[in-house]
């Protein structure tokens, strides 16, 4: 009796001090819609942002690439479908095609809700605009 005593314990113990992420956003997201570029066109930049950083408080420090620079910034997912977003910058390489990011760039900050549904994250603005990822460990 005692051994499984210890045994919980143990368990208990490990369990406190692993760190928890969120599943359902904590993962890196393949932009798959946004405006009028295509899925395909979308692929091809590799545009995607990742949110796997540890937790601060309720924030992500997340970074994002859409085919020429790599950006970074500060997100959090609250449980009432909202997000903040904020503090977005890059990298200031100049590149042939800059189309994508500089759309991504103009709109990510202004997304105030999202939705995960299955393996696809979706953020929207105020005024109807909507990003949409897939998780990138399932496409």
């Amino acid at each position: 009796m005692s051994i499984f005593a210890v045994l919980f314990l143990g368990l208990i113990i490990n369990c406190s001090s692993a760190q928890v992420k969120n599943p359902f956003v904590q993962r890196e997201w393949m932009l798959v819609s946004l405006n009028n570029f295509t899925k395909d066109q979308l692929i091809k930049n590799k545009a995607g942002i990742n949110l796997t950083a540890k937790k601060e408080g309720n924030k992500i420090r997340g970074g994002a690439f859409m085919g020429c620079n790599r950006m970074f910034f500060t997100s959090e997912f609250k449980n009432n479908g909202k997000v903040e977003i904020s503090g977005l910058g890059s990298t200031m390489m100049a590149c042939q095609s800059m189309d994508i990011e500089n759309a991504f760039s103009k709109s990510f900050e202004k997304m105030t809700k999202y939705s995960v549904e299955g393996h696809f994250l979706t953020l929207y603005d105020e005024n109807g605009g909507q990003m949409k990822f897939v998780a990138a460990d399932w496409d």
